[in-house]
């Protein structure tokens, strides 16, 4: 059977032991130590309890790293990507509604053709004046 060869670990798959993840974002490992305390990464843990940052841990850290130099506290940061965070979900399911929406008015539209050739010489109906519509 011929060798596989490795292939590159995902952006999700923790790799980077904490050294090297302090150096790839220019934080001290403590300061590293302190973000995984305060909940703001999660990075893998290994059998033995040590830390395993993926790429996206790292890029995480770079955004902390970020608004904490501007000034922002811990807390602060926290909700700031929380907030982020579910800006992105709202977007999709914006993006998801939106497509649903169109579905069925492609589909609405089909019917009221399907309809309209079938019965091409019924008069339209028109509510009489004064009549209550039941929609409002």
């Amino acid at each position: 059977m011929p060798r596989q060869s490795p292939r590159a670990p995902g952006p999700s798959t923790p790799v980077y032991v904490i050294s090297v993840a302090a150096e790839l974002t220019g934080l001290h490992p403590q300061t590293l130590r302190q973000y995984d305390r305060a909940g703001l990464v999660s990075p893998g843990r290994t059998g033995g309890g040590g830390r395993r940052y993926s790429l996206n841990d790292i890029e995480a850290l770079r955004v902390v790293a970020e608004l904490t130099a501007t000034g922002i506290g811990l807390e602060g940061v926290r909700r700031i990507i929380d907030l982020e965070n579910q800006v992105i979900a709202l977007r999709a399911r914006n993006a998801e509604l939106l497509e649903r929406a169109r579905a069925l008015q492609s589909a609405l539209d089909q019917t009221a053709a399907a309809l309209d050739a079938r019965r091409p010489n019924l008069p339209a109906l028109r509510p009489r004046t004064g009549a209550i519509h039941p929609f409002g």
